[in-house]
């Protein structure tokens, strides 16, 4: 598919994040010389093409308190996977949940679930919670726990 002018133009306006105030849409509307609506429908438009794949908030936890950030991994029968994965995603203090093809022999884990907490003690209690979802459907897990932010960037679109 081919971007138009007027794509570009939005996607190097938004490809930084949206603003942080109360009518984003309208921000980036006034930078473009277009209504917030007319950005709306075709940051729209564009998902639902596949131009790209979503629009989200990506909150930097440590700012927000939660300087506790575990990626947990879990060794879970693949016949029960996606739905004790859809339970857990339901869960306080998970953010994303998901699942991952295992890595044999190395890389045993095909469901990832990360926590955020002020602590690791409450990491560990949210760690125990989903131990008690998952039942004897877990055969083991492990938790990898964040020691620094990654930046995370969306879509760029490369200068000619």
């Amino acid at each position: 598919m081919r971007l138009t002018e007027f794509d570009r133009r939005l996607i190097r306006a938004t490809q930084s994040g949206l603003p942080i105030v109360s009518r984003p849409y309208e921000a980036v509307g006034a930078i473009l010389g277009v209504s917030g609506e007319m950005v709306r429908e075709r940051l729209a438009q564009m998902l639902s093409e596949r131009l790209i794949r979503r629009i989200g908030a990506v909150p930097n936890h440590y700012k927000l308190g939660y300087t506790a950030n575990g990626m947990t991994v879990w060794d879970v029968d693949d016949a029960q996977v996606d739905a004790l994965g859809e339970r857990l995603a339901q869960l306080p203090g998970v953010s994303h949940c998901y699942r991952r093809p295992r890595r044999l022999p190395d890389w045993r884990y095909n469901l990832f679930v990360m926590l955020h907490g002020r602590s690791r003690d409450e990491v560990q209690q949210q760690i125990e919670r989903i131990a008690e979802v998952l039942g004897e459907a877990s055969r083991a897990h492990a938790t990898l726990y964040s020691t620094a932010i990654l930046k995370k960037t969306g879509l760029r679109l490369q200068e000619n």
